[in-house]
């Protein structure tokens, strides 16, 4: 019984500000195995925002269908802490378009939690379900509000009352990040506690956090109980990861690892297509970014990073991605 429910379940690509955009989400959901997506923030202060705002976040609105070119569904994401703010602005992503409506209660970043944002409102479970009931009665069922907590700002004692707050409210799902704001990105995720938030909620949770590899997958959905996961720096880190999850699923076999060389050709194709509309400068920076992101828990992309890191010129960086010969095996 066990065994049939880890094989089904659906994978969501988290939300990254500053990392993954249209053209990231573009390329990740190239590879099979992503079921939604989830676009930056859109950040909610106390106006409707023009709609060039939600196209610069969102430009698949403009498409036939909110969805990335291979077709997965693309969710929009609404950061801000006053109700009639985000309902107003809800609403105007609506007339653009918009499938489904996510409300971030979850980013950790100092600044968005200084300005009343983002994880900054699990101090106050009522203010979460003020903002999310705002937003679901302005938007009257036309599409899904689903919202992303943490376990807590600074503890995991309100983990469950934001948690019944976003249901109440009229959120559809829930997606939980195994950790408190205070906790950041530190191992371990706690995905026993997601278990915990999902056993006093009955809309569907999913399972965020530390999920790199078919292993952590098996591990979240057997300690949280969630049958849907959310993937962000892993998927960075492994654009071919929810692929390998996708296959295990439907065979029960594994496939090969993902090589440096897979890792390269993904960071040339991004390169490529950026520096049509950046300059070069900001291209490398953003390679390099990803480039951090894929050394995490990978030994050889860290030898890479070390190698590449000081290079400045685009051109010297791209084909220098890939050796003649191969780095020797040393400890990251």
């Amino acid at each position: 019984m066990v065994v049939n429910l880890l094989h089904k379940g659906k994978i969501g690509l988290a939300p990254m500000e500053g990392v993954i955009d249209a053209l990231t989400r573009d390329l990740l959901t190239q590879q099979s195995g992503f079921d939604w997506a989830v676009t930056e923030f859109v950040r909610v202060v106390d106006a409707r925002l023009p709609p060039r705002v939600f196209y610069k976040h969102c430009p698949e609105l403009t498409a036939d269908r909110v969805a990335t070119p291979s077709g997965v569904p693309v969710h929009l994401q609404l950061l801000g802490s006053d109700p009639a703010a985000l309902a107003s602005n809800a609403q105007q992503a609506l007339s653009l378009g918009a499938i489904s409506v996510d409300l971030n209660f979850g980013c950790p970043a100092k600044l968005v939690n200084r300005h009343d944002g983002g994880a900054s409102l699990l101090r106050r479970p009522e203010r979460v379900y003020a903002a999310v009931k705002a937003v679901a009665e302005a938007l009257d069922g036309a599409i899904p509000v689903t919202a992303k907590i943490r376990l807590g700002f600074s503890d995991r004692r309100l983990a469950v009352a934001c948690a019944q707050a976003t249901e109440a409210g009229g959120a559809a799902q829930l997606v939980v990040h195994g950790r408190t704001r205070d906790e950041g990105y530190r191992p371990p995720a706690h995905w026993e506690w997601i278990g915990n938030v999902r056993r006093h909620v009955s809309i569907p949770v999913v399972a965020n956090g530390d999920i790199w590899t078919l292993e952590d997958y098996w591990k979240a959905r057997t300690l949280s109980g969630c049958q849907d996961v959310m993937l962000g720096r892993s998927a960075l880190s492994d654009p071919w990861l929810a692929g390998r999850i996708r296959h295990w699923q439907r065979t029960g076999a594994r496939l090969p690892d993902t090589t440096w060389a897979m890792r390269a050709s993904v960071l040339r194709q991004y390169a490529n297509l950026q520096r049509q509309h950046l300059p070069e400068r900001v291209v490398v920076s953003l390679v390099k970014q990803w480039l951090a992101q894929m050394r995490q828990g990978n030994t050889e992309a860290n030898q890479h990073f070390q190698r590449l890191k000081r290079l400045t010129e685009l051109d010297t960086l791209l084909n220098s991605l890939v050796l003649d010969t191969p780095l020797c095996c040393e400890p990251a």
